[in-house]
């Protein structure tokens, strides 16, 4: 199905170019108070043990966000498709602000854990968001740029995360760590309601039965590409700061330092895939590109890892540090191009929860092999989850973008 874009459609309504690239920014800021949410949650993991809180019990509350929004996102997409990318982009930021400033305020831990557990269901509705605001008001030669920007507020609130919620939870405590995320989220809650602006879309007659996911696979297709590219992407992501600290010897502060610059060079990666998608003109043919490059990044990496060729193992981590994340705008690109105006929420929303389930498996699934085997075995085994993919992405029944 395709996304024909009501920029530059006669007769459709239009927003100005400079309009265009706020309402990015304020998704890009709307996705990074999201992420700096859910993933800057478990850096507090130091202080609540040094507090008295056993591993276990801390490890299970901060992994409720994830688990808040695993459960919604998929519904979050649907509420985008009946009612529009803007509500969403408000309501979810908003319970955000409200569940994290109480949970701020709550000196009880299961209570904690359930406010943590709504603030990731308003945290999800993020992730489903922006996908048709970008399809609709930008043209498709800028779409791929537009996605990949996008794409960077998952790192970039990692990277914002692991660099305030320590030191805030080191200096003033716990509460004043979770008020951080809670504090930038009522902010993207005012920006988006007052900055954004749904595209418009045909009468939802015309598109009555056109389920883009019937008479096609192309869509499971790419989901299922993204699904296995996604474990590389998670087994560096999660276990690159203990092998360098572990196996390298270096401190945790050089590792930290190493890890968080991956994290911006993985944004810029994600912002280059999508402009070269938009010069070629083709999602899917950068997206098989990354899954070659995925493949023989991380088999090399677990070479040189094997032979202990730090000098060649630490620049790989780099690379596939890059790599591996920046097939994301590329597919969601393509799944928001090919759901259409009416399915692009529920589209992405199944996307996120495949890849935010894929991601949960890989510390204990590859944390259980690095303990049998060591760190080879675990970058051989990505290696050869993201040679599945290369079959799987759907080059041959790409459509020509418009």
């Amino acid at each position: 199905m395709a996304y024909s874009s009501p920029a530059t459609a006669p007769g459709k309504p239009t927003v100005s170019p400079i309009h265009r690239w706020l309402m990015l920014g304020l998704g890009v800021f709307a996705q990074t108070s999201s992420a700096i949410f859910v993933h800057g949650v478990p850096f507090l993991l130091p202080a609540l043990t040094a507090g008295g809180m056993p591993l276990p019990t801390a490890g299970l509350l901060v992994a409720m966000p994830t688990v808040g929004l695993c459960c919604t996102l998929i519904a979050w997409g649907y509420l985008v498709d009946r009612l529009g990318e803007r509500l969403a982009l408000v309501a979810g930021p908003a319970i955000m602000c409200v569940a994290g400033g109480a949970a701020a305020f709550t000196t009880s831990y299961p209570l904690l854990g359930v406010l943590l557990f709504l603030g990731g269901m308003g945290a999800a509705s993020t992730n489903g968001a922006s996908g048709r605001v970008i399809v609709g008001w930008f043209p498709p030669d800028r779409r791929g740029l537009a996605m990949g920007i996008r794409q960077t507020g998952q790192p970039l609130g990692v990277g914002i995360g692991a660099m305030t919620i320590p030191l805030v939870a080191d200096g003033f405590g716990v509460a004043p760590a979770i008020a951080v995320p809670a504090v930038l989220a009522g902010v993207a809650a005012i920006g988006c309601l007052i900055g954004i602006i749904d595209p418009p879309r045909p009468p939802r007659a015309e598109a009555v039965g056109a389920n883009p996911y019937r008479g096609s696979g192309t869509l499971w297709r790419i989901h299922g590409v993204s699904i296995l590219l996604v474990v590389p992407q998670g087994t560096v992501w999660t276990f690159a700061l203990l092998w360098l600290h572990r196996d390298l010897g270096w401190s945790l502060a050089a590792s930290g330092a190493l890890v968080t610059g991956t994290q911006i060079l993985g944004a810029l990666g994600r912002i280059g895939a999508g402009a070269w998608s938009d010069r070629v003109g083709s999602r899917m043919g950068p997206l098989r590109q990354v899954a070659i490059a995925a493949v023989t990044t991380m088999f090399l990496l677990a070479l040189t890892a094997w032979t202990h060729w730090w000098w060649a193992a630490v620049p790989l981590l780099v690379i596939a540090s890059v790599v591996t994340v920046s097939d994301n705008g590329l597919a969601f690109t393509a799944i928001a191009e090919r759901a259409g105006p009416f399915w692009s929420g529920r589209g992405l929303g199944i996307q996120n929860t495949g890849q935010n389930l894929a991601i949960a498996a890989v510390p204990p699934v590859f944390g259980a092999l690095i303990t049998a085997t060591g760190f080879p075995a675990a970058y051989l085994a990505a290696a050869a989850l993201a040679a599945a993919a290369i079959p799987l992405v759907p080059v041959d029944s790409e459509k020509p973008l418009e």
